[in-house]
């Protein structure tokens, strides 16, 4: 008996690479075998973001883009697209995708085809853009109702004088070392420490602790800023909760009251253990649960977002 069959996901993709058509059935679709030659498949020298689907509407979009085109600016990377034609773009791959609840968008700008094998930035073609667009979920839901364990890792984050954290480039080296240790720890998540030893991250998503009533975020020198992150600190003054960006340790996020995470892919994620120490009462905190119903209330307002088939 045979089931029934998959439905096709298309891929977007453009570039220098002579395609009649940029939407791609992802199993059968072709790409030349010049793609192997792109700047990103080489060097990693591509940006990207990572956006949320609800209810068959792009949320944030606004923000997305203008943190996308911050990056491209700063590795002098020339968008090939304007904001409303990638907004068109979009919406069109989630209607071929039929995505009509909740979705993910990863939305990748490289340098382009290299026209050499070296790593000089000017001997390239046009930029490449590839797009995917799924129907999925990220995290179960468990992680919001009990929490999560996660680690410090060892794997210090790239310092900012080497590279501006807030460019949000496809070479994510130094973050999958991070992961590599939570991996062998069994923990989805881990903290990630300046050279200095301060906290400035999670691997992928901004870290808050919650002390005396206040929820403090580190500062924004050597993290990257996130859409969720500003949108929880804009939640947060709304509802005359004190916030702060300071500077602290893990010692402080193991005494900390309530400690959560942030992220397009997280939203307000509860950490009760850290280092394996208990956080508070080893439950998500009542702070952090406010946040996340709050957030989940902003994800509902379709002011904060892009339809996709309407």
């Amino acid at each position: 008996m045979q089931g029934e069959p998959m439905s096709k996901e298309f891929v977007f993709f453009s570039g220098d690479y002579g395609l009649s058509d940029p939407y791609l059935d992802l199993e059968s679709g072709l790409l030349p075998a010049a793609v192997l030659l792109d700047s990103n498949t080489l060097y990693g020298d591509g940006i990207f973001e990572g956006i949320r689907i609800y209810g068959g509407r792009i949320f944030k979009l606004k923000e997305h883009l203008n943190r996308l085109w911050n990056s491209a600016s700063s590795l002098q990377i020339e968008m090939p697209y304007t904001r409303q034609e990638l907004t068109g773009i979009l919406r069109t791959l989630g209607r071929k995708n039929e995505i009509r609840g909740t979705g993910y968008i990863r939305l990748v700008v490289t340098r382009g085809r290299r026209l050499d094998l070296g790593i000089n930035p000017r001997k390239v073609g046009r930029p490449t853009v590839f797009i995917f667009a799924r129907s999925l979920q990220l995290y179960p839901k468990e992680f919001y109702e009990l929490g999560l364990s996660v680690i410090t890792a060892k794997t210090r984050r790239t310092p900012p004088v080497c590279a501006n954290p807030n460019v949000k480039t496809c070479n994510y080296i130094n973050n999958i070392l991070a992961v590599v240790e939570g991996n062998a720890e069994n923990v989805p998540e881990v903290i990630m420490l300046t050279t200095e030893g301060k906290v400035c991250e999670c691997s992928a998503d901004n870290i808050f602790i919650v002390k005396d009533g206040k929820a403090l975020t580190p500062p924004t020198e050597n993290i990257l800023i996130g859409v969720t992150r500003n949108t929880i600190l804009e939640i947060a003054k709304r509802l005359g909760l004190e916030t702060g960006e300071k500077s602290f340790g893990p010692l402080e996020v193991h005494q900390a009251d309530e400690v959560f995470l942030t992220g397009s892919g997280a939203e307000v994620a509860p950490i009760v253990r850290v280092d394996g120490k208990t956080i508070g009462n080893g439950k998500p905190g009542r702070i952090t649960i406010m946040l996340l119903e709050a957030f989940r209330k902003e994800v509902d307002n379709p002011e904060n977002s892009v339809p996709i088939f309407e």
